[in-house]
């Protein structure tokens, strides 16, 4: 996948769900650094506004970009960051931007002055990754005005109902996965089920991309280290469903006229990804030509 934009990296832990963080795990195992330093990147900052050769943008109309992946967007510590951040994203209009979150009470604070009712490019989400936070960060998120919600139970690490923030008609995906790497706790193929269908009722986007490292079904334990069997164990699950459209209104920087749909970006997917449970959600394979595969 190419789709990330890291602007800054480190992250401090606010919850249950930070105690086995990957991005504390791969730091220090591939680089021997502290997670907990964080910084401004240096060569990936403006990732979004990168071209090529010919002048073109690397990131293409109508492509979809997380933000943050080894961060928080709204982490205190890259206050100074985020307007210049918030200018990109506005730039590229053109562009759908996935911000995830774990400290709601910070986002309305944070928002761009001409915010409004929401950018028309950015679906925020909020991440729970057991009832308790579910509870504490969900219904701060529906009081802030967006054009696009979402929820993310990951690590899921306890069972989760959302059922009553569903039908208020304002989150539009949900997206969940176990826990990776040192320390993984379990999750369950019950709790997964059980959300899965209340999103089903609500006719609401569920996907679940990996079952994590220890995994329970039927009572049996499953360790599973490779996360691309993981992804092909969730996917063999069955409990992916696809809802009501997410519908973003894309322009070009300054324009008032939406995009045509047939010059808007269509992902490009390898054989391997027709049994991947992130297909649902995934902005497609770079093409970066490293691999045989067609």
């Amino acid at each position: 996948m190419h789709d990330i934009w890291n602007p800054w990296h480190g992250c401090k832990k606010i919850s249950e769900g930070c105690k086995n963080c990957y991005m504390y795990y791969l730091d220090n195992v591939r680089a021997n650094k502290d997670g907990a330093i964080i910084y401004k990147s240096k060569t990936n900052f403006d990732y979004p506004l990168k071209k090529d050769k010919n002048g073109n943008y690397k990131v293409k109309s109508g492509e979809q970009i997380r933000i943050c992946m080894t961060s928080d967007f709204f982490l205190e510590e890259a206050d100074n960051w985020r307007d210049e951040a918030w200018n990109i994203i506005k730039i590229r209009s053109d562009v759908k931007f996935f911000i995830l979150t774990k400290r709601a009470d910070r986002i309305r604070d944070n928002l761009p002055k001409d915010w409004n009712t929401g950018y028309d490019n950015v679906i925020l989400n909020v991440t729970c990754e057991n009832q308790k936070r579910a509870d504490e960060r969900i219904p701060i998120l529906l009081d802030i005005p967006a054009k696009h919600r979402g929820v993310m139970v990951a690590p899921f690490i306890g069972k989760v109902s959302i059922k009553k923030y569903l039908e208020t008609g304002k989150i539009e995906q949900v997206i969940a996965g176990g826990e990776n790497y040192d320390g993984s706790r379990l999750c369950k193929y019950e709790w997964v089920k059980f959300l899965s269908d209340e999103c089903k009722k609500e006719n609401i986007t569920f996907c679940f991309i990996e079952t994590g490292n220890k995994f329970e079904k039927d009572s049996k334990t499953y360790f599973i280290k490779s996360k691309k069997i993981q992804s092909k164990m969730a996917y063999k699950l069955n409990v992916n469903f696809i809802g009501k459209e997410i519908k973003y209104e894309l322009r070009k920087y300054g324009q008032e006229s939406l995009f045509d749909n047939k010059i808007n970006y269509i992902p490009y997917f390898k054989k391997s990804c027709n049994t991947c449970s992130s297909k649902l959600i995934c902005n497609g394979c770079s093409r970066c030509d490293n691999c045989n595969e067609d």
